[in-house]
């Protein structure tokens, strides 16, 4: 008898039993074209979407082949609706089609008459192309990128078949002192393979910065590298240094501190959303003056650090480099403004991904366990929490005095362990440090600073630091295995993710993610919206109550 692990809902959801005899073999078949959305211990979650089924497309599949694997392991008989969503869905892919015309303008190609009609009716599309004297249209060269967003946003995606250029050449070499593992060369040969652009989604501790170096050493093109803040920078340059022939002059920093451009050049989003205030003078680039980074400089790879982080402005600029290679590095494409569709058309698909779960099981990223401790509400703040409104509520219950008590049991649960203690509150974070005594880094913290307390901690010279959301994306904490978050982003499923990532760089012992949360308030509501993201994820979550 054939094992048929899987269900395949009629909302575009399937169910994959992770105890089948078959699980693994499925889940190879239906990654191709669907992604995972939670994995619980039991029971996997995929979905069916546009974006899914037009990345398949794109690398290969037919919707034929797609229908035939899901009948291949699906349990039950897969509704109609479904069948159609794939086949009209796939079908859409290959439609619109980018080639060159000549030095000023592209071609976009339209194979069915209808889908050229509905173009030329649309007024906002037209602004950007004419009519040809056939079936397409004339696009400027410019409009590349924000044709193609535009587009993917009514449906229609576009087969863009314009190659890459190569950029500048650059002599790069790793260092053997360390071997890619391998997802990490899957992860770039499925990259490379899909033509040099489009994004890579890997757990935070699994090595992404080793995928990006991979990415370089294998185009040996200048590399303009883009980053969350100056701590993921600094982080970048020691590993390009480190694991690279690379020297100190063939890389430059392009941030608030530093404006050196090198074959290399690892730059902030942070810099390049700077706009000037009234009054300065006005240049080239009036709004944004640190684009011309982009645009005077011969790049040939652009590698998109937190992908999932990039600025809206930054997807303009981005539109206009749809002729050098792409690449997004994250943890998680969720946005939380709900813009995955335009890091798909101006970055690129997904190319790869892999479950959390599986890499640690394999002792690529650290076990990890989440706890949940709460905590009452001091009777004397219970009538100021009644009378405040919503968002205040989460404020107060955020800040609830309690949970310095609870913060340490905790650190006495863990006494030989390097620990993280983060939060979203200022003030409440300066309590916490005066009350504990350890080194606290926020926003107003110098970069300089910042990296002194990261390097102590790294040396285990500092046990225990407390750190503001700065914390929150690409600072390589090794050592750390505790992480104590006594507030948040009202529930966020991608500062959970990226909290979380601080504690799984791999490691002998276990790793413990705690939040402290008020209890009966506001701060609960939006803490189960966590603890649902990473039971989803296949992380063990328990949740306690401390009664102070």
């Amino acid at each position: 008898m054939i094992d048929r692990p899987l269900m395949v809902q009629s909302d575009r959801t399937m169910l994959l039993d992770v105890h089948s005899p078959s699980f693994k073999e499925c889940r190879h078949d239906i990654m191709a074209f669907s992604d995972l959305v939670k994995s619980p211990e039991h029971i996997h979650t995929y979905v069916l979407s546009p974006i899914t089924l037009w990345n398949a497309v794109s690398s290969g599949l037919t919707a034929e082949e797609i229908i035939s694997r899901l009948r291949k392991w699906s349990r039950y008989e897969i509704d109609q609706r479904v069948i159609f969503f794939i086949e009209d869905t796939a079908s859409r892919y290959g439609e619109f089609i980018l080639t060159e015309e000549d030095e000023e303008n592209l071609r976009l190609s339209v194979k069915r008459e209808k889908f050229f009609l509905t173009l030329s009716s649309d007024a906002a599309t037209m602004k950007m192309m004419r009519k040809g004297p056939g079936q397409y249209f004339l696009v400027p060269r410019l409009m590349r990128g924000t044709l193609k967003a535009r587009l993917v946003k009514m449906g229609f995606p576009v087969d863009d078949r314009i190659p890459l250029k190569s950029g500048k050449r650059l002599e790069v070499q790793k260092k053997d002192t360390f071997s890619l593992r391998p997802y990490q060369k899957d992860s770039v040969d499925a990259f490379l393979e899909g033509g040099g652009f489009g994004s890579i989604v890997l757990p935070c501790g699994s090595g992404k910065t080793i995928v990006g170096i991979e990415a370089m050493t294998r185009l040996e093109t200048a590399t303009l590298i883009l980053c969350p803040n100056v701590s993921a920078v600094h982080q970048w340059i020691r590993e390009l240094l480190d694991k690279t022939t690379l020297r100190k002059e063939d890389i430059g920093e392009y941030s608030g501190e530093s404006k050196d451009i090198k074959p290399v050049t690892v730059c902030t989003y942070q810099v390049l959303t700077y706009r000037r205030k009234n009054g300065e003078e006005e240049e080239a680039e009036p709004q944004y003056p640190h684009f011309s980074i982009f645009k005077e400089n011969d790049w040939g790879l652009v590698i998109y650090d937190e992908v999932h982080m990039l600025p809206a402005p930054v997807f303009r600029i981005t539109a206009e480099l749809q002729s050098i290679y792409r690449l997004g590095l994250t943890a998680t494409l969720i946005r939380e403004d709900g813009r995955e569709d335009e890091v798909f058309s101006l970055v690129g698909p997904k190319r790869y991904d892999t479950p959390w779960g599986e890499l640690a099981d394999k002792g690529f990223i650290a076990k990890a366990y989440c706890h949940e401790v709460r905590v009452p509400l001091p009777r004397e703040m219970e009538i100021e929490y009644a009378l405040a409104t919503k968002r205040d509520k989460y404020s107060i219950a955020s800040r609830n005095p309690l949970k310095i008590a609870v913060a340490e049991e905790i650190l006495k649960r863990h006494p030989e362990d390097g620990t993280i203690i983060i939060g979203q509150y200022l003030d409440q974070l300066e309590v916490f440090h005066e009350h504990f005594g350890y080194p606290l880094i926020t926003g107003s913290t110098s970069n300089k600073k910042r990296d002194e307390l990261y390097d102590k901690f790294r040396k285990g010279e500092e046990r225990v630091i407390i750190v503001s959301k700065v914390a929150n994306f690409a600072v390589d904490l090794p050592d750390a295995s505790v992480a104590i978050q006594i507030s948040g982003s009202f529930g966020s499923r991608q500062e959970e993710a990226q909290r979380l990532g601080r504690i799984l760089r791999p490691k002998e012992k276990d790793s413990h993610f705690y939040t402290i949360v008020t209890e009966y308030s506001e701060e609960e509501t939006f803490a189960s919206n966590r603890q649902k993201f990473l039971s989803e994820q296949g992380y063990s979550y328990s949740i306690e109550k401390e009664n102070i």
